[in-house]
């Protein structure tokens, strides 16, 4: 066998190996961190529960008026009816 060749294959098992202990060492296996954090909202909790229990509920949340508000509130903040519609500014400007 030719020196070259060899000094080749021993450069791609060294390359190789060196790869898999990369790979290795980057792998937490304790990844805490890499856990996204649960987003909470002011006072989104009570909403949430009672979201959850009228699921759990089934056709007769319908008929319940907490089941209904906690629905409309769900709503208004989803699509944030409580914000202004329109630009802030009061003019607005039209190149001609």
């Amino acid at each position: 066998m030719d020196l070259k060749i060899a000094a080749r294959i021993l450069a791609v098992f060294a390359l190789g190996a060196g790869l898999t202990a990369a790979i290795v060492a980057l792998q937490d296996e304790d990844a805490t961190d890499a856990k996204a954090p649960g987003i909470g909202r002011p006072g989104g909790e009570p909403v949430k529960t009672a979201l959850s229990r009228c699921r759990d509920l089934g056709m007769a949340a319908a008929d319940e008026a907490t089941c209904r508000k906690a629905w409309a509130e769900s709503r208004r903040r989803f699509f944030a009816t409580d914000r202004p519609v329109g630009p802030k500014t009061g003019e607005v400007r039209r190149h001609e």
